[in-house]
C-alpha cells in the first residue's frame, strides 16, 4: 500500500504567478525505513522530539546554514527509498478562485496517482493537509474521489480511482512525512517563484535546488524526460498568447534545473 501525502503552495492569488499542488509518494515497503531515517536526521540536527518541521522557519536552535543541509538531507533520504514526486500548476491569471483551483489541483494530482498505481498493479492511500475552504466543500470533495471519481475532458462518465483505498487528512507534527511532503512543495514553490519574480541573484541557488529534486519526479523510465504524471502544466492548452509564454518560461527554467518536462503546452485558439 503506497502513500500519497499532498500539499498546496503559492494558493493567494497573485497575478503572473502559479498555483501549485503536489503529492510525494511513498513506497509502503520503504515507508517504515524512511521515517526511521527522518527520524534520525532530525536527531542528528538536535531537533526536539516535539519541535515542527518545515520548509520555513528554522526550528529553535539550527543555523541557516544547518536547516538548509537538514532539507536536503531528507530530499535525499526520500530518493534513497524510492519516493516519486508529482507536481500541478496553474496559472493564477487562468485559474481564478483559488479554492476552485486547489480542488482540480486534488483530482490532477489524484488521477496521477491513481494511473502511476495501476501501472504498477498497486494499490494506495491519499493523504491531504489539513484545510478550511469556504463551506467546507473538501470533505464533499473528497467523498466523492472515493465514491464518483473524477471527471475526465471529453469522457462522458466519471473515472473511478479504483488502485486508492482512501482519502484522508493529515496535519504537520503527525508523520514524518508530512515535513516530507512540506519541504518538497514548498521548495518547488520557492524555486519557481525566484524564476516568475524574475529574482536574479537566487537564480543559481533555484535551479541548484531543482537539480537536487529532479531525481524524485516521476519518469516512465531513469533518465527519461518528466511526463504530464509527474508534472503537469494546467491548462493543457493556453489561448492567451502573453500567458502561454508564462507556461513556456517556466517549462524552459524548469528544464534548466533538470526537470525535463516532456508535455506540449499548446496555444491554439
Amino acid at each position: 500500500m503506497d502513500l500519497l501525502y499532498c500539499d498546496e503552495s503559492n494558493l493567494e492569488n497573485r497575478e503572473n504567478e502559479f498555483l501549485l499542488y503536489g503529492g510525494v509518494r511513498i513506497p509502503g515497503d520503504q515507508a517504515a525505513a524512511l521515517s526511521n531515517r527522518i527520524e534520525e536526521l532530525r536527531a542528528e540536527s538536535g531537533l526536539a522530539p516535539d519541535a515542527q518541521l518545515k520548509f520555513n522557519p528554522a526550528p529553535d536552535g539550527l543555523t541557516h546554514e544547518a536547516f538548509r543541509d537538514l532539507k536536503q538531507s531528507i530530499i535525499e533520504a526520500a530518493i534513497e527509498h524510492d519516493c516519486q514526486f508529482l507536481a500541478y500548476v496553474a496559472l493564477h491569471n487562468i485559474a481564478g478562485e483559488p479554492d476552485v483551483a486547489r480542488r482540480y489541483g486534488i483530482n490532477t494530482i489524484c488521477y496521477h496517482f491513481h494511473c502511476c498505481l495501476n501501472r504498477e498493479d498497486k494499490n494506495g492511500l491519499v493523504l491531504i493537509d489539513r484545510f478550511n475552504d469556504e463551506g467546507n466543500r473538501i470533505d464533499g470533495h473528497l467523498r466523492d474521489k472515493m465514491s464518483i471519481g473524477v471527471q475526465l475532458p471529453h469522457e462522458n462518465e466519471p473515472t473511478r480511482l479504483s488502485t486508492i483505498n482512501g482519502f484522508h487528512y493529515s496535519a504537520i507534527g503527525q508523520s514524518h512525512f508530512t515535513s516530507l511532503a512540506d519541504i518538497l512543495i514548498s521548495s518547488l514553490r520557492w524555486a519557481i517563484n525566484v524564476h516568475s519574480r524574475n529574482t536574479g541573484d537566487l537564480r543559481d541557488n533555484a535551479l541548484t535546488l531543482l537539480r537536487v529534486m529532479s531525481p524524485l519526479f516521476f519518469r516512465y523510465d531513469a533518465g527519461a524526460a518528466v511526463p504530464d504524471l509527474g508534472f503537469c502544466f494546467s491548462p493543457m492548452n493556453v489561448k492567451v498568447a502573453a500567458y502561454h509564454k508564462l507556461y513556456l518560461d517556466l517549462q524552459g527554467f524548469l528544464r534548466e534545473g533538470g526537470i525535463d518536462s516532456s508535455q506540449i503546452i499548446t496555444n491554439n485558439r
